[in-house]
């Protein structure tokens, strides 16, 4: 049967429940929320005379919950809009209505008994054939669905989201007894194509994968700092970063998460995993219970391992259990990591390490690859789902087994020997087959070993994605030191950037002019995309400040000159160019987005103008193509200066997307051309074929505008005296209405007499003095200084 999800039903409203629904909704499902009606008045209903009947009263609390979600930052909603797709009701009289939906996720207080009520109560509504799940997260799935008819049996299993729903991609389904092959893969389907999740199928086992391998870790992480005499922040600057982990590392995460949450799951570990090798490890340290004892439970309660006063971060001293104030934490071992861009290619320098630091490294690393390896095939019979499962769960990023693989793996068998432990038998076994990592790539694919066969199998499902590191080397056409161009197949190549932070410099603007050349006289269509962490932080402040510092204005104008027609070039070449924005994607990076053919962006795209920040206006075509866009949308009787105000605000304010979709709302996304991926894997594929589509039907190249509209007098008129109003209210500061000004200038087209028609040359002419300009301005350099080495903006 061809199955689709239309409604959903979610039961239980709490900080998962509401998160869940928000989700749902982001993908454009229509949602139910529910939640128990209250058994008592509380003193704002009192004060108002309603009843326990009231219907507002009945659906306080899931109305209360999902209005906090909504409010809660990161927003777990790609936009506010998309709220109206959830309603609100509760579970005695409204649960009727989840005979409407095709998938019933229970989230509910972990507790079996609660669980299996609220089953018996959903199957006397929902219809034969509704998907029903739990997001447990490790009570035993066989367990919840005793006493169920068949056909629930059928049909029920566990999904378990990770928190926050809308940010971790991790989407763990596990089956149940008797759940049906047709279930699994349809969510399984559903979960990659549709919630953007990474999907990974695991046994009934306790945790689960992702928080089986996790909490270990963490559990681990907090007995080797009492083991080896190390501050929070110690542990912190070396689970971080440095090692591809996110910034909040190890206790600041556990802040974030809750010490409650992580206590709750390791003791489930420790009561229902007797026979774990590392079974007293899960038992929790009397440190961690004077905490939870003292409701230090992180940031829910305003203090855990950190704790802020005014405006000072304290930190807690694991041995005196006393907040004190933040030492700053640094490692020689760290300092040789420091030229490696890489983190998968600092593993086997940090495990040298002389000092405190590669000891920790190699202890950590040792018992992490010994605990991992006795996990297969006890939670999975597959190596590559713990990988997964720690990427896209807890946001590493590489899997353990891929660190091994980096550090070696008779390098690794070594470092767990030196910790007295010995590794699984299946490694070994590997290694002596002949098969001397766990994973390859042959013919653009990755293979895993898998121990079954005792062979290199390849990883499913990969022909829906392109994966830029299995092609870079095979499929490599040209490349220099900040950018490298592969050939995709189907007449498409793309560009991929190779510099820091992925920033624009002469390397990469080299690199673009070369695929437009390229593409051009030998393929149909260009992309430009990369699988970095982001996009591209937008152009290389550094080389400006240089530049101008120096006083080489000859040379800078010449660089934005190049800036500016690179841009063009993406907009007039002979070929389609798409462009494939995710995560940051400021200044030029946004830039070279707005004049692409076509945007096909990641859902979490951060995009923006904010060349404000350092003290000049957008110079590679983003000033000029806000004006573009204004004048394409001056109708007859409009008041034209309202729609040019909006988009001089957009730059003015430098205002950044928190997804792809409120791009559309700042005018750097365009409604019917542009379009949104929400599983970031997918996009380059996806890249791909709308730059195949645009050359199929035939691409013609666009014809360079001579049609602006520009405003003239009237606009700077109003512009001028805006700003002068917002400096006298104390919005802004002097230096803040010079810059907005010269963009003021640049948006009206100069101070023309009267509204005309312009050349985009002539709106780039403007924004390039104005900008080259202000980079003369010695606030300006101290903005671009402060921002170099603070890595924040600077108000002067």
């Amino acid at each position: 049967m061809k199955r689709t999800i239309k409604k959903a039903a979610v039961v239980g409203s709490g900080i998962m429940g509401s998160a869940i629904a928000a989700h749902l909704a982001n993908i454009g499902v229509e949602v139910l929320l529910l939640d128990i009606p209250p058994r008592e008045l509380n003193e704002a209903e009192q004060k108002k005379g309603l009843t326990l009947e009231s219907k507002a009263v009945r659906n306080r609390i899931v109305n209360d919950h999902l209005a906090n979600s909504l409010k809660s930052k990161p927003s777990p909603i790609y936009h506010q809009k998309f709220a109206s797709r959830i309603s609100t009701g509760n579970t005695e009289n409204d649960m009727h209505k989840i005979a409407e939906a095709d998938w019933v996720i229970e989230v509910v207080v972990e507790r079996l008994d609660i669980k299996q009520k609220v089953f018996e109560n959903i199957e006397k509504y929902r219809k034969p054939g509704t998907l029903i799940t739990s997001n447990t997260s490790g009570i035993p799935i066989k367990f919840m669905s005793e006493g169920r008819s068949e056909d629930f049996k059928k049909h029920f299993c566990g999904t378990h989201f990770f928190n926050p729903p809308r940010y971790l991609k991790l989407f763990e389904i596990i089956p149940g007894p008797e759940t049906s092959t047709e279930v699994l893969d349809f969510l399984a389907m559903f979960g990659e194509k549709f919630l953007g999740k990474t999907t990974v199928v695991a046994k009934d086992t306790p945790a689960f994968i992702g928080n089986r391998i996790g909490i270990y870790g963490i559990m681990s992480l907090f007995k080797q700092a009492k083991d080896m005499g190390l501050t929070i922040e110690e542990v912190d600057k070396l689970t971080g970063p440095v090692i591809g982990r996110p910034k909040s590392a190890t206790f600041r995460t556990v802040d974030v998460v809750g010490l409650d949450t992580l206590v709750h799951v390791a003791e489930g570990i420790y009561e229902n995993c007797p026979d774990d090798e590392m079974h007293e490890l899960f038992k929790v340290p009397d440190f961690i219970n004077t905490m939870m004892t003292n409701k230090w439970l992180g940031s829910k309660t305003g203090q855990g391992f950190y704790k802020k006063v005014d405006k000072d971060i304290l930190s807690l001293d694991l041995d005196t259990l006393e907040y004190r104030a933040a030492k700053k934490a640094s490692f020689a071992t760290l300092e040789l990591t420091k030229t490696i861009d890489k983190p998968i290619d600092r593993f086997k320098v940090l495990i040298k390490g002389t000092d405190k630091a590669g000891d920790f490294y190699r202890k950590n690393f040792a018992g992490t690859f010994a605990y991992v390896a006795n996990r297969v095939p006890e939670i999975t019979d597959d190596l590559y789902k713990i990988d997964d499962a720690m990427k896209a769960g807890f946001g590493w990023e590489n899997g353990p087994f891929e660190i091994w693989d980096a550090i070696g793996v008779e390098k690794g068998i070594e470092l767990i020997k030196a910790e007295g432990q010995e590794p699984a038998a299946w490694v070994t076994e590997m290694l002596a087959s002949g098969n001397k990592s766990f994973y390859t790539i042959k013919e653009g694919a990755t293979y895993y070993y898998d121990l079954a066969s005792k062979s290199q199998k390849k990883i499913p499902g990969q022909d829906a994605f392109i994966i830029l590191n299995n092609i870079r080397e095979s499929k490599k056409i040209w490349s220099n030191s900040g950018a490298i161009i592969e050939d995709l197949g189907d007449g498409i190549i793309n560009l991929e950037f190779q510099s820091k932070m992925n920033t624009i410099g002469g390397e990469v603007l080299q690199g673009i002019n070369k695929a437009i050349d390229l593409a051009e006289k030998e393929y149909d269509g260009l992309v430009i995309g990369n699988q970095a962490a982001n996009f591209s932080v937008g152009a290389n402040l550094g080389m400006i400040f240089m530049m101008a510092v120096e006083q080489e204005y000859d040379e800078l104008n010449m660089a934005i000159k190049l800036f500016q027609d690179t841009m063009m070039r993406v907009r007039y070449s002979s070929i389609p160019v798409v462009v494939a924005p995710h995560g940051m994607t400021l200044g030029g990076g946004c830039e070279m987005s707005m004049h692409a053919d076509k945007v096909v962006a990641a859902a979490e795209t951060y995009i923006g103008l904010v060349e404000f920040g350092v003290g000049v206006i957008p110079g590679g075509g983003g000033s000029k193509e806000m004006a573009l866009r204004a004048s394409d949308l001056f109708h007859k009787n409009d008041v034209e200066l309202n729609v040019l105000q909006e988009y001089f605000l957009s730059i003015a304010m430098a205002k950044v997307s928190t997804s792809a979709y409120e791009a559309f709302d700042t005018g750097i996304l365009q409604h019917g051309k542009d379009v949104i991926v929400v599983n970031k894997d997918r996009q380059l594929a996806e890249a791909k074929k709308h730059a195949k589509l645009l050359a199929e039907a035939g691409y013609i190249q666009p014809i360079k505008r001579k049609d602006v509209k520009v405003l003239g007098k009237q606009a700077l008129g109003m512009f001028l005296v805006g700003t002068d109003s917002m400096e006298a209210g104390h919005y802004i500061s002097e230096y803040d209405k010079k810059v907005a000004n010269k963009l003021a200038y640049v948006m009206a087209g100069g101070d023309l007499s009267e509204a005309t028609l312009v050349t985009e040359q002539y709106l780039l002419d403007l924004e390039r003095e104005a900008f080259l300009s202000l980079t003369g301005e010695r606030k300006t350099l101290e903005r671009i200084q402060f921002m170099l080495t603070k890595g924040k903006p600077l108000r002067n």
